[in-house]
């Protein structure tokens, strides 16, 4: 079984390491809310995450979980800021989206025209010594 999993770009650039597909890692793991990604890679791939990676101060009551890199691609999007919006804050631009499969995540990405990098998609599988039931206790 494999799972689809969010890394902020942020997390990795602050004090992450970088990965390669076949890398075993060890995360914590926490449930996502499909809304929060929509804008930024679409509903229906939105609907495909299972949980986003976190490593800065919500892992609490989380153990970390051994996953196998089996895939990455970056995600980039344009943001601004919506019209008619009154806080002037830049917003992911649904349909924009950008997807890049990479061989290494490092928390950095080529810049790309009217796009911003945003994170990655990554598909994981549970790694071969990881109980059964652990990944599901995130949720």
């Amino acid at each position: 079984m494999t799972l689809t999993l969010w890394v902020d770009d942020w997390q990795i650039q602050c004090c992450g390491q970088s990965f390669t597909p076949g890398d075993v890692v060890s995360w914590t793991l926490l449930k996502v809310d499909p809304e929060d990604y929509a804008d930024v890679v679409g509903s229906e791939r939105a609907d495909e995450i299972d949980f986003r990676e976190e490593h800065h101060g919500q892992e609490d009551g989380h153990a970390p979980t051994s996953v196998e890199v089996v895939s990455i691609v970056e995600v980039h999007c344009r943001f601004e800021v919506p019209l008619g919006a009154t806080d002037k804050v830049n917003r992911p631009v649904p349909g924009t989206t950008v997807l890049v499969p990479v061989k290494e995540a490092d928390g950095w990405a080529k810049a790309r025209p009217e796009v911003s990098f945003v994170g990655y998609l990554v598909t994981a599988r549970r790694a071969a010594d990881e109980p059964e039931g652990v990944v599901a206790s995130g949720r």
